[in-house]
C-alpha cells in the first residue's frame, strides 16, 4: 500500500515538474531590462542577430545606420507622413502590398494599429501592429529631442491573437541617426478590441516546450532580413521626403 502511495506520488510530483518546466522554462532577463541594454548599452555596438532566448522565445536584433536622417523624421514617417498603400509601398517596393490604419489621429501614433499585408520570406502575412506607449516594454518613457522610441504589441489582422513585441530606437549621430529595431518573437496573448484578455491560447502558446516546437530560426531570419532591408529603404527616402 505504501509502495502504491509513493509510486503515486512520484507521478504527481514528476507531472508537477514538466508542467513548470512547460510554462516557465529557463527565463531570461525581462523585456524592459533587455530594451533599455539595447538603448543605454549597446549604442555603437548593437549586433545584428537571431537568438533563442531561454525561455524558447526569439530575438531579433537589426542595426541600421540612416545618413542625414535624424530621430525627428523617423516621428514624423510614422506618424504623420505614413497615410496610404502608395506611401507604404515606397517603404519596401517588394515585400510590402497594402495598409491601412485603425484608431489613427493626425500627428500621433500611440493608440494606433497599422494594418498591413506584406511579404516576410516569401509569405505573405497579414499583420496588425498596435503601437503602445514605450512605457510598457521600458517602465519609463525614453524619448527626447535627440531620441525616438515606437514600440508595439504584433498580432494578426483576421485574428485576435498578438505574437510579438517590437521596438525601434532611434537615435541621433553625428552625421544622421542610428535606428536599433528589436522584436521579441512568441509573446502569444489573445486580445479583445486593444486589450490583452486572460485565455487558454495565451497560456498554451507562452509556455517553453509550445514556443520550441512552434518557433523556428528560420522565421525569424526572415524577419530579420526583412526588417534590414524596410529601415535601409527609409533610410534613404526620408531626407527627400521629409524636405
Amino acid at each position: 500500500m505504501i509502495h502504491k502511495k509513493m509510486k503515486k506520488l512520484f507521478l504527481i510530483l514528476v507531472l508537477i515538474i514538466l508542467i513548470v518546466i512547460a510554462k516557465f522554462g529557463f527565463q531570461p532577463l525581462t523585456i524592459s531590462i533587455d530594451a533599455q541594454k539595447a538603448l543605454i548599452e549597446e549604442v555603437g555596438v548593437y549586433s545584428n542577430e537571431v537568438r533563442r532566448l531561454p525561455d524558447g522565445t526569439f530575438l531579433v536584433a537589426v542595426r541600421t545606420f540612416m545618413p542625414d536622417v535624424k530621430a525627428e523624421m523617423v516621428k514624423w514617417w510614422f506618424s504623420d507622413y505614413l497615410q496610404t498603400t502608395e506611401h507604404y509601398k515606397k517603404w519596401h517596393p517588394k515585400d510590402h502590398v497594402w495598409m491601412d490604419w485603425e484608431n489613427k489621429e493626425k500627428g500621433r501614433i500611440i493608440g494606433a494599429s497599422h494594418l498591413v499585408h506584406e511579404y516576410i520570406g516569401g509569405d505573405l502575412l497579414k499583420l496588425r501592429i498596435q503601437f503602445v506607449s514605450p512605457t510598457e516594454l521600458f517602465g519609463y518613457d525614453p524619448n527626447n529631442k535627440n531620441t525616438f522610441v515606437i514600440c508595439a504589441r504584433v498580432g494578426l489582422i483576421d485574428e485576435e491573437i498578438n505574437q510579438a513585441k517590437m521596438c525601434h530606437i532611434v537615435r541621433d549621430t553625428e552625421d544622421g541617426a542610428e535606428m536599433r529595431s528589436r522584436f521579441w518573437l512568441g509573446h502569444i496573448a489573445k486580445r479583445k478590441e486593444n486589450e490583452i484578455i486572460p485565455s487558454l491560447v495565451g497560456f498554451v502558446g507562452n509556455t517553453f516546450l509550445v514556443r520550441l516546437l512552434l518557433l523556428n530560426e528560420n522565421d525569424a531570419d526572415n524577419l530579420r532580413e526583412h526588417a534590414k532591408e524596410e529601415m535601409e529603404y527609409l533610410g534613404n527616402l526620408l531626407p527627400t521626403i521629409y524636405q
